[in-house]
């Protein structure tokens, strides 16, 4: 199901950036006012530290992010994988939770690379810890 929601070229623009140049960590979108399409909502530079992305998720309301996962693997060190995030609080109302849920394909269909992909309804599944389980798990 498409809810017709439309993405805006800033947005691809940014996921270029944290993608390609690597001068992002992480973007968050948004629906626009007008439920129309999906905007940058906000981007940070490479530096930031991941609990400053998650502090970065509204509480109350519906986001979807990209961030540049950077982890230790044992016996081969750094690695990077570039995961979704679809960011659904339990908090949110229903009506932003469906607009989300039914537009999120528009966006996740132009973005290419996403090595995983999270889906969190509250902090504690957008942890550090579990996004590095389930990044550590993806073998793209």
């Amino acid at each position: 199901m498409s809810s017709g929601v439309g993405v805006n070229n800033a947005c691809l623009d940014a996921f270029q950036q944290l993608k390609a140049k690597r001068s992002l960590r992480y973007v968050i979108f948004k629906l626009s006012d007008d439920k129309k399409e999906i905007i940058v909502d906000t981007s940070s530079p490479a530096a930031t530290a991941y609990d400053e992305f998650v502090a970065a998720l509204p509480a109350q309301d519906c986001r979807y992010a990209v961030y540049d996962f950077e982890y230790e693997k044992p016996g081969e060190g750094k690695r990077n994988k570039i995961c979704f995030f679809v960011w659904s609080p339990d908090d949110a109302p229903v009506r932003s939770k469906m607009l989300y849920a039914s537009s999120k394909d528009a966006i996740r269909r132009r973005l290419e690379g996403i090595a995983a992909e999270i889906q969190a309804t509250d902090f504690s599944e957008a942890a550090y810890e579990t996004v590095l389980e389930k990044a550590t798990r993806t073998s793209h």
